[in-house]
């Protein structure tokens, strides 16, 4: 004789996992539900001194795996800060150069370079640093910010950047396309091209830049590798 059993809800489903003994961080993954969610769900469900047990291990090596992973990432940042204070004693006027416009105009992130601006001329200088620095095409990223109605499409305007940076139509992300007020819209928007955005996601090449602006500048500051 068959039973046809219908499928459980996402909340018995969560239900029947902790009763398995298994974390929330584990219950909400598979269910597909906010860690907060299955904490309410389950939060009446006991569990085993056995079950606790395995519980309290498995947290104390995922606490321990992270202390690892953090400390080996703290170390490549501080690998890539070196790199960047040997090559600043080389004293390469374009890099110098690079370096304390981004220091000056980019974020300040711990893994990622972003550097935003409106004039195509000082964007292709920093494009010439990053090449520089040998990050290639396929590595950097390009956005635009606009507001349109100055006569131009998205599409036209995105053309130009990629025209004036030379960067292939592969490096173009998706556009900030910004809603203009009822007042703004009746004057004259003088960046009709918006503003470019260039992003590399690399911790080697941001850090880098970082060290080499402390060596050139003679400073310290610590929370960039923190």
């Amino acid at each position: 004789m068959f039973v046809l059993r219908y499928p459980l809800s996402r909340r018995e489903r969560a239900r029947e996992l902790r009763r398995e003994g298994r974390s929330l961080t584990a219950i909400a993954r598979e269910v597909g539900i906010a860690k907060s969610t299955a904490s309410l769900w389950v939060c009446d469900i006991p569990l085993t001194a056995e079950q606790r047990g395995r519980l309290y291990a498995l947290s104390d090596r995922q606490r321990a795996g992270n202390v690892a992973r953090s400390r080996l990432a703290r170390e490549a940042r501080i690998d890539a800060q070196e790199l960047g204070r040997m090559i600043a004693r080389i004293d390469e006027p374009l890099h110098q150069a690079g370096c304390m416009l981004y220091w000056a105009e980019g974020a300040k992130s711990r893994n990622s370079l972003a550097f935003v601006n409106s004039d195509d001329e000082m964007m292709r200088f920093f494009l010439r640093f990053l090449w520089l620095l040998d990050v290639p095409d396929e590595r950097i990223r390009l956005s635009v910010n606009v507001h349109l109605g100055n006569g131009l499409t998205l599409e036209e305007i995105e053309a130009w950047w990629l025209e004036r940076l030379d960067l292939p139509r592969s490096c173009l992300r998706k556009a900030t396309v910004n809603q203009a007020s009822s007042a703004s819209k009746r004057l004259r928007k003088p960046l009709v091209y918006g503003t470019a955005r260039i992003t590399v996601n690399s911790t080697r090449v941001v850090q880098s830049i970082y060290g080499a602006i402390q060596e050139y500048a003679g400073i310290e500051r610590p929370e960039w590798v923190a």
